[in-house]
């Protein structure tokens, strides 16, 4: 399958007539597959700490369990990104769907802290396969001219997902148990693999417009530097809303997500067609401001209402800054590279998180939680600054 030259971002209007349809049957099958995955993914990721506390493990090993999986993560990613580019996009992504089935069927034979630090492992590495191999699948179903509207569409499975997954999961054990919860996300990652089988994947000529595939992509490494500004203030708010939140008499600090969640559904495909259609500079300068804005404004919550407008501010930033980071991720770059360039751009995210977590949690040993969250805006300021300073013109999307 042949995709038409792409133009640039802020095309003009009467060019928009013309524009490649978005909502092909493949588009459509693979936006419902990241719901799928994405809801089985976030059951499991609030439960499997009480799982650990039922095991009779203690905040270390939380720790050590959550560290596990995103290292595993973030380790696969470009292996993942250079298995796709060199050998195709279904077999990689059905591979890592089956080792993420295993790993999460697994679960009900983990016994030992030990098991389950091992089959955490095994299900970070699933993670990162399924994870960058679908984005990846996704840039190639979506037409050049609308990839910010499309990634942004594609993304919404992550956010829906995070507003019923966890919610699910914690149904699933309080009324049935922790093996009808694990079965039933098992089922769902059965089905995602059931979608991936039925996605019609257009081919990718692996020696067609640039260099071999390669472990990282050159050109999608300003996209990934800055998601990785933006993922760190991320880290610090959802590692630490639930004690903060306890801290500032917010019982139920979970509805900070769920707000977070439906404002990412609202902004996402908006902001992504605006990039499409104006450029990146009038959403990803926006999303930056909004991001440490709405740190600040957690920083002087003292009850719900301000809690949640904190919610709808990051939410807001987020939203408008994801989509257009990850379509420049892959603006630039060989079709035969777009793997990479996914494993380049997703690594630095979790690294983001990851190192936003340990570091603002250090931080807030000494100046608090408030004091933390308005130390946070200063990281998304500084990602402003490298974006005005280094990226000057949008950039032209490849075939």
């Amino acid at each position: 399958m042949k995709e038409k030259k792409a133009n640039a971002p802020g095309p003009p209007r009467d060019a928009r007539k013309n524009r490649p349809p978005l909502w092909t049957r493949d588009f459509t099958l693979i936006c419902i597959y990241n719901l799928v995955i994405f809801i089985s993914f976030q059951m499991l990721m609030p439960t499997i700490p009480v799982y650990v506390d039922k095991l009779g493990g203690n905040e270390i090993i939380v720790g050590l369990v959550a560290g596990f999986f995103t290292v595993s993560a973030v380790l696969l990613r470009p292996w993942a990104g250079r298995g796709l580019d060199r050998y195709g996009r279904r077999w990689i992504w059905l591979a890592g769907a089956v080792v993420f089935l295993l790993a999460v069927m697994g679960y009900n034979w983990a016994a030992t802290i030990p098991l389950l630090l091992a089959l955490r492992v095994i299900h970070g590495a699933g993670w990162g396969v399924v994870t960058t191999s679908a984005a990846t699948a996704a840039t190639d179903l979506i037409p050049p001219p609308r990839r910010g509207e499309g990634m942004g569409f594609f993304g919404l499975g992550t956010n829906l997902g995070m507003a019923v997954g966890p919610a699910t999961g914690f149904f699933l054990v309080g009324s049935f148990g922790f093996p009808a919860m694990f079965w039933s996300s098992a089922a769902l990652a059965l089905l995602a693999i059931l979608l991936i089988a039925i996605i019609r994947l257009p081919s990718v000529d692996i020696k067609q417009g640039g260099p071999a595939p390669s472990l990282w992509e050159p050109t999608a490494f300003m996209a990934s530097l800055l998601i990785f500004f933006v993922t760190f203030v991320y880290g610090g708010v959802a590692t630490f809303i639930a004690l903060y939140g306890a801290q500032i008499g917010v019982t139920n600090a979970g509805i900070y997500f769920t707000v977070y969640a439906v404002t990412l559904i609202v902004t996402r495909p908006t902001m992504g067609a605006i990039f499409d259609r104006h450029g990146h500079r009038v959403v990803i300068i926006p999303g930056f401001l909004l991001t440490g804005a709405g740190t600040v404004i957690l920083s002087q919550a003292g009850g719900l209402a301000t809690f949640l407008a904190a919610a709808v501010v990051s939410g807001i930033g987020f939203g408008a800054i994801h989509p257009a980071l990850q379509a420049l991720a892959v603006a630039q770059c060989a079709p035969n590279r777009r793997g990479a360039a996914q494993g380049t751009f997703t690594a630095s995210f979790d690294l983001g998180i990851g190192s936003g977590s340990v570091l603002l949690g250090i931080l807030a040993r000494y100046i608090g939680y408030d004091g933390m969250y308005l130390a946070s805006a200063a990281m998304a300021l500084v990602g402003l600054a490298v974006y005005l300073t280094m990226v000057k013109e949008p950039a032209r999307a490849r075939q």
